[in-house]
């Protein structure tokens, strides 16, 4: 019992050698494979800088004048980037026409703002560096008056007091375009400045004849103006001719009851002409913005409406602003393969990280066969090293003189031991144990030679005499 435990002692302590022994030799790899890994990994980061996967966390995005359309649709897509943490600050302006002039200014840090189509050429949105995400709605021309006035022709107008707004709405322009087309000039009607609220206000108390706007049929006021007493909407009986002479128009119909069915509002239906709102960004906005407002104007404009049907917004159409490609790839045919499997932050980091993944690819393979046979040299090499000392040795005791041969053998073997004792310490992977006992038995066989030869000595000395 005493003899079976000592035995135990004795593989405790050994344990550590032979684990040494039988171990993977991670420092091994990391010599060979370390430096090409380290490369591959600086050139994947320095591909992560400069694709820059990740969004910004902000956007700025210029809305419109204060409860209008364009600032109710910007609370919608602060609420849509929200859920992928991204901050959307939202910048009143008196409108489209503010909205473009911002995005032109290179000072300006607006990021994305609502523009009317017809308010810019394409020209000009290109040598200012300006994309569309899409056209998201039809903004009809909206022409109210006091039913004093019996009005079925823009003609008709002279004379009388319409407001059509600050100048930065974009609607004073599209305006006067409509009347030139009439034969008539801005000066022969009084054209007013007020913003809707107070030109409202103004309308109903009877200090202006009219008041026109651009604006989608969500609005609160439309809908308010539409019901009230004295007031009337402008019929655009040849709706059709308007937009031939200003393809950014279309012709819509506003359908009779609309507004309410029961009280059969409006009593027939009005035909109108439309700009369509069309969202435009700064050609340097971050791709995955790009999508991320794309997806978000699906969600939230593609729904049916007054004078849409479903799915027909948004889209690549409707724009005097040349379509982003990603915009344009997505209105066509929708989300990537990747989209519809992950969640957008997998997907966008996926999509613009596949060079990097494809060239990594391309040097694993080459690297896959070059790492192994490194590896193995690099363990040999710690066995193989030591065949120099021992070809020393046996240079060491060739020719040499009669009278040192004794001298040098003795030297040599303490020489050989002193190996020997170093290659006992060698820490080699289990799999490479053949070369270490062969190394070990060609140490042990130039012993024996050196050991002979000292006998060859003794025989030609012979024995001592007195």
């Amino acid at each position: 019992m005493l003899a079976w435990c000592c035995h135990l002692q004795s593989l405790r302590f050994d344990m550590p050698k032979i684990f040494d022994f039988t171990r993977f030799s991670l420092r091994d790899l990391i010599a060979t494979a370390g430096p090409t890994v380290l490369v591959i990994a600086v050139l994947c980061a320095l591909a992560y800088v400069l694709a820059d996967p990740q969004p910004p966390a902000v956007v700025r995005i210029s809305t419109g004048q204060e409860n209008g359309a364009y600032e109710g649709f910007a609370k919608k897509y602060a609420a849509e980037l929200a859920r992928y943490h991204i901050k959307v600050e939202m910048t009143p302006s008196l409108g489209s026409l503010q909205n473009l002039q911002r995005l032109m200014d290179p000072v300006s840090q607006i990021d994305i703002g609502f523009v009317q189509s017809g308010s810019t050429e394409q020209e000009d949105a290109e040598r200012n560096g300006l994309i569309s995400l899409g056209s998201l709605f039809t903004e009809p021309v909206w022409l109210f008056y006091r039913d004093t006035h019996d009005i079925s022709e823009l003609n008709q107008l002279k004379g009388l007091h319409i407001n059509v707004g600050p100048a930065g709405t974009g609607v004073p322009q599209l305006f006067k375009k409509l009347l030139s087309v009439n034969g008539v000039a801005p000066d022969e009607l009084q054209l007013g400045a007020l913003e809707n609220t107070p030109a409202t206000v103004a309308l109903l108390a009877g200090t202006i004849d009219g008041m026109v706007f651009s604006s989608a049929p969500d609005e609160l006021l439309i809908q308010m103006l539409l019901q009230t007493p004295g007031i009337k909407l402008f019929d655009f009986t040849q709706a059709e001719a308007y937009t031939r002479r200003f393809p950014f128009l279309s012709h819509v119909v506003l359908p009779r009851g609309i507004v309410d069915l029961g009280r059969d509002l409006p009593a027939r239906d009005y035909q109108l002409i439309a700009p369509t709102a069309t969202l435009v960004a700064r050609e340097g906005i971050h791709p995955a913005l790009v999508d991320l407002f794309v997806q978000s104007a699906t969600r939230i404009h593609g729904r049916a409406g007054w004078f849409q049907r479903q799915g027909e917004f948004p889209t690549a159409s409707y724009t005097e602003v040349p379509v982003a490609p990603a915009a344009a790839k997505y209105y066509k045919t929708g989300p990537s393969f990747l989209q519809h499997y992950f969640p957008f932050w997998l997907s966008n980091f996926m999509e613009r990280m596949w060079v990097v993944v494809v060239a990594v690819g391309a040097l694993f393979i080459p690297l896959s066969r070059i790492v192994p046979p490194l590896y193995v040299w690099k363990v040999r090499s710690r066995v193989y090293r030591w065949y120099g000392q021992l070809r020393s040795v046996e240079q060491a005791i060739e020719d040499v003189p009669n009278n040192k041969r004794k001298e040098v053998y003795a030297l040599q073997l303490g020489h050989l031991n002193g190996i020997e004792e170093k290659v006992n310490q060698i820490s080699i992977p289990l799999s490479f144990a053949e070369e270490l006992y062969g190394l070990r038995s060609h140490i042990n066989f130039v012993r024996n030679r050196i050991i002979g030869l000292q006998g060859v000595i003794d025989i030609e000395n012979g024995p001592a005499t007195d």
